[in-house]
């Protein structure tokens, strides 16, 4: 059974958050949101750090650019910005076409990032010019989640009517489509074997790849569930409905957070989470302004 308490929490924000990003090497953590600023936590003395940069829209995605001192962030007015993190600098400024930008993975067998946003378009630039390489449609629809394998050769996309659409990353060529939620897709994940897919459905499905062929399905959460991503013997959900569920890979719950339990969580929508495998720390955060702290034994 994983036990799971609270480490602490970490107040500070003045609107809602909506992603969290961990450097595991270093154990600092970044949240942003509506507040038009990126934050960095020191995880191992729980407590503020500074405010990495200002920015100029809400912020939707972060991603660490493993092997760099970068941080990339996707905002709502189509900007991309990829900032230094230790002497904080603007490193590029990058622009999709049109509409936010949702999401942001690096692929780094070619050292490149992919951002998807609203218009369902995704967009491909190099990390050692900056350039815009490609751009391809995957949707006619919102595309607000992607995921990419842990051997680096697939790419996921989730739409707003609930398609799964597989790429492959290198030619970014399409291998398969497949309809699977009712509703749009918030969260997707990957594990070695298999790719978990959360909705606005309140459904989450485990599929195989790469035929996405559905191996369980489970509502977790009563609302939208916004972020799936794995422990060493299971899986955590987070949802709109404020709870943090904890899985194995059977889709059996191991442990229910909430305000209902009598735990101090959040008391609104939980938007987005990350884990620090190495001190067993997983950070939550979402529109109550607050980050919950929780040690995962």
């Amino acid at each position: 059974m994983t036990e799971i308490s609270l480490h602490g929490t970490l107040a500070g924000h003045q609107n809602p958050i909506y992603t969290l990003e961990v450097d595991k090497d270093t154990h600092i953590l970044y949240s942003a949101g509506n507040d038009k600023g990126i934050v960095e936590w020191d995880l191992t003395e729980m407590k503020f750090k500074r405010i990495l940069c200002a920015v100029p829209a809400s912020v939707y995605c972060l991603k660490i650019i493993p092997g760099t001192d970068w941080i990339v962030a996707g905002m709502r007015n189509g900007e991309l910005f990829i900032i230094q993190r230790t002497e904080p600098e603007l490193v590029a400024k990058l622009k999709v076409e049109k509409g936010a930008i949702f999401d942001i993975q690096f692929l780094q067998a070619k050292n490149e990032i992919i951002g998807i946003g609203e218009e369902g378009r995704a967009y491909v630039w190099s990390l050692e010019t900056f350039q815009l390489l490609y751009t391809f449609q995957v949707s006619k629809d919102r595309v607000r989640a992607m995921a990419v394998s842990t051997d680096g050769q697939l790419i996921a996309f989730g739409d707003k009517q609930g398609w799964v659409y597989l790429h492959d990353a290198q030619d970014f060529n399409q291998i398969v489509a497949e309809k699977v939620h009712e509703m749009a897709i918030a969260s997707m994940f990957f594990d070695k074997e298999h790719l978990y897919t959360g909705g606005r459905d309140a459904q989450m499905y485990k599929l195989k790849f790469p035929t996405l062929m559905k191996e369980n399905q489970l509502t977790p959460h009563f609302f939208t569930v916004y972020g799936i991503t794995g422990l060493s013997n299971g899986l955590v959900t987070v949802s709109r409905d404020k709870t943090i569920k904890v899985w194995d890979k059977d889709f059996r719950l191991l442990k229910n957070i909430s305000r209902d339990k009598g735990i101090d969580s959040h008391h609104l929508s939980i938007n987005s989470m990350a884990y620090d495998g190495m001190l067993k720390l997983l950070c939550t955060a979402g529109d109550d302004k607050l980050i919950k702290v929780w040690l995962v034994k």
